[in-house]
C-alpha cells in the first residue's frame, strides 16, 4: 500500500470503488479474536443490552442519468494497472478527476441537467469524482454508488484537481471483514470499543504506532489502570504495536488489526440520498419526513464538541437536540441521556435516533433518514455528514416520545 507522499502534488490515479455507502444490515459474523466465532449473533444482542443497560446512568456529557446523445463523450474510468512510482495511490480511479472544492457545504446531484431535476445524491465539500463530459455548464459524473449530473462551476477539474486531491484527501483504512471489532487498545485482549461493518472507511490517526502515542490516548480518553488490566497489561500491548493502527471513530480514538483492514490514501465521495415523501403503506408520517429533510440542509456544517448550532458548530447530540427542538420537543444535550428518553424500536423510521457505544457508555448518536442511512455531527474533520447506519453497530435505536 502506497500511502501519499506529499511532494507528488500533480499527478493521482483515481476511479470508483465498490464500497458506497448503502443500508448493510447487522450480520452474525463477528470477529473476537480476529476470527468469526459461533453464536455471535447472541453475543452481540448481549454486548447491546449490557451497554445500553449501563450507558445511561453515566455522567460525561458531550457540553441514473441517461447519457446525453449531444454531450462530447468521455471514456468511462477503467481500472489503473500497477501504478507508477510518481503517482500518488487513491481511493478512485479516473479518466478525468473532479474535486467539489468551490462549495461551502454540498453539491446536489440530480437525475438530470437541470436545478428542477430530482435530486440523486450529494457531494460534500472536497469530495471526488469521476468525469465523464461537461455539457452547457452541466458535469456528468459519478463518485462511490451516484451517478448524476452537477453544477460544473463548483467543480475543479484535471491538474487543478490532481494537485488539490494531494491537500484534501486523507489516509484512511477500509474495513474488510464484516462486523470487525475495533479495540480500546491495541491487542485483541483489549475490550471492545466498536463493531463495525465491512466496506465502512475510517480516517487514520496514527500509522505506525509507538508507546508514546499509546500512552497519549490512554490519558486523553482517560483509560483506567484497571482497563489496561484487562487488556493484558502494558507489555502485553507493546509488543502487538507493529500490527494495529489507530482509527478516528466519529470523534474518538479506537484501534483496528492491520490484518483487516486496506490502508489507502483517500478522497470523500457522494453519498445516494433522494427527498423522501410520506406515505400510508409504509408507516411513515408527515412529520417524520420534515425532520428527515430539514437536517439533511445542514449537511457539511461544522462540528464543535459542546455546541448546539446547526449552523454555527454542533456535536452529535447537540444536532439531534437542536433538530428537535424545532419541532417542539425537549431532549437533553448528551447521547447517553438522550438515549434514556427514547423508546426502543426495532425497525427504525425517518426521525429515530441511532444511539452508538464506546464499549462503556453510549458515546454517539446520529438521526436516520431513511434508505438504510443517518445523518450525525461526526467529528472536526467531517462536519455534519451522511453514513450507512450500520457503519457501527448500534447499541440502540430510539424513538422520541410525545
Amino acid at each position: 500500500m502506497n500511502i501519499l507522499n506529499k511532494r507528488y502534488a500533480k499527478y493521482a490515479a483515481i476511479g470508483v470503488l465498490a464500497a458506497g455507502i448503502l443500508a448493510v444490515p447487522v450480520r452474525a459474523a463477528i470477529l473476537a479474536t480476529e476470527e468469526p466465532i459461533a453464536g455471535a449473533t447472541v453475543v452481540m444482542e448481549e454486548y447491546c443490552q449490557n451497554v445500553a443497560a449501563g450507558a445511561v446512568s453515566q455522567p460525561a456529557a458531550e457540553p441514473d442519468a441517461a447519457q446525453d446523445p449531444a454531450a462530447e463523450p468521455i471514456a468511462p474510468p477503467v481500472q489503473q494497472e500497477e501504478p507508477e512510482d510518481d503517482h500518488v495511490n487513491l481511493n478512485l480511479n479516473y479518466s478525468r478527476l473532479g474535486i467539489a472544492s468551490k462549495v461551502d457545504t454540498y453539491l446536489n446531484v440530480r437525475k438530470k441537467p437541470s436545478e428542477s431535476s430530482k435530486i440523486v445524491g450529494k457531494l460534500t465539500k472536497n469530495a471526488g469524482c469521476h468525469i465523464y463530459t461537461v455539457r452547457k455548464g452541466w458535469a456528468k459524473m459519478v463518485s462511490g454508488k451516484v451517478t448524476g449530473w452537477v453544477k460544473a462551476s463548483y467543480i475543479v477539474t484535471d491538474e487543478k484537481a490532481e494537485a488539490l486531491a494531494t491537500k484534501v484527501g486523507r489516509e484512511c483504512v477500509e474495513i474488510k471483514a464484516d462486523s470487525l471489532r475495533v479495540r480500546a487498545l491495541p491487542t485483541t485482549d483489549a475490550p471492545i470499543y466498536s463493531i463495525v461493518s465491512e466496506g465502512e472507511e475510517f480516517v487514520i490517526r496514527k500509522q505506525h504506532l509507538t508507546m508514546n502515542f499509546v500512552n497519549k490516548v490512554i490519558k486523553k480518553q482517560k483509560i483506567s489502570k484497571d482497563f489496561i488490566s484487562r487488556a493484558g497489561g502494558m507489555e502485553a500491548i507493546q509488543a502487538n504495536l507493529d500490527n494495529w493502527v489507530c482509527i478516528r471513530v466519529d470523534n474518538e480514538l479506537a484501534f483496528v488489526a492491520k490484518e483487516f483492514v486496506t490502508e489507502q490514501y483517500s478522497l470523500k465521495r457522494a453519498v445516494k440520498v433522494g427527498t423522501l415523501s410520506a406515505g400510508s403503506s409504509d408507516g411513515v408520517s408527515s412529520n417524520q419526513v420534515s425532520i428527515a429533510e430539514y437536517a439533511k440542509q445542514f449537511l457539511g456544517n461544522r462540528y464543535v464538541w459542546g455546541g448546539a448550532s446547526l449552523t454555527g458548530g454542533t456535536d452529535c447530540s447537540g444536532f439531534t437536540m437542536s433538530l428537535y427542538r424545532k419541532y417542539g420537543y425537549s431532549l437533553p444535550h448528551n447521547a447517553a441521556a438522550q438515549a434514556s428518553v427514547t423508546r426502543s424500536v426495532s425497525s427504525p423510521q425517518p426521525g429515530d435516533l441511532f444511539f452508538y457505544s464506546n464499549g462503556s457508555r453510549i458515546n454517539h448518536v446520529a438521526m436516520y433518514i431513511g434508505n438504510g442511512l443517518v445523518i450525525h455531527a461526526s467529528n472536526p474533520s467531517d462536519g455534519i455528514k451522511i453514513s450507512n447506519a450500520y457503519y457501527r453497530h448500534p447499541v440502540k435505536i430510539g424513538r422520541v416520545m410525545n
